[in-house]
């Protein structure tokens, strides 16, 4: 089987190309593996991100749907507020000392 040192070369040069051929076969499949677990994580986060947007500009729409609301609310209060102070001064309240002041009526 081994007649000369050659034949031991040769048989020596076969099992290391087959390891070799085993090893890069091995890492080349982690490799492989590794770079499908970076793709599916990197879908995940674009999907995060594209919800992120969408959350991001429904708020905006909703601030600037809500922002024409706001003038309305605004002016509401501001009324609200002249109407208190109002029927504050007819129910014989003094704005300043908050001391009551009796009124009289004229009787007809």
């Amino acid at each position: 089987m081994f007649e000369t040192s050659r034949d031991i070369l040769n048989w020596v040069l076969a099992v290391s190309i087959g390891v070799l051929a085993f090893f890069l076969c091995w890492a080349l499949y982690y490799f492989i593996a590794s770079a499908q677990r970076i793709f599916k994580l990197v879908k995940q986060i674009e999907r995060g991100v594209s919800k992120a947007e969408e959350l991001i500009d429904f708020i905006q729409q909703k601030i600037s749907g809500s922002a024409s609301y706001m003038v309305v609310i605004g002016e509401l209060i501001k009324r609200g507020m002249e109407f208190a102070k109002n029927r504050r001064g007819q129910n014989g309240y003094d704005e300043d000392d908050d001391e009551v002041v009796v009124k009289k009526k004229k009787k007809k």
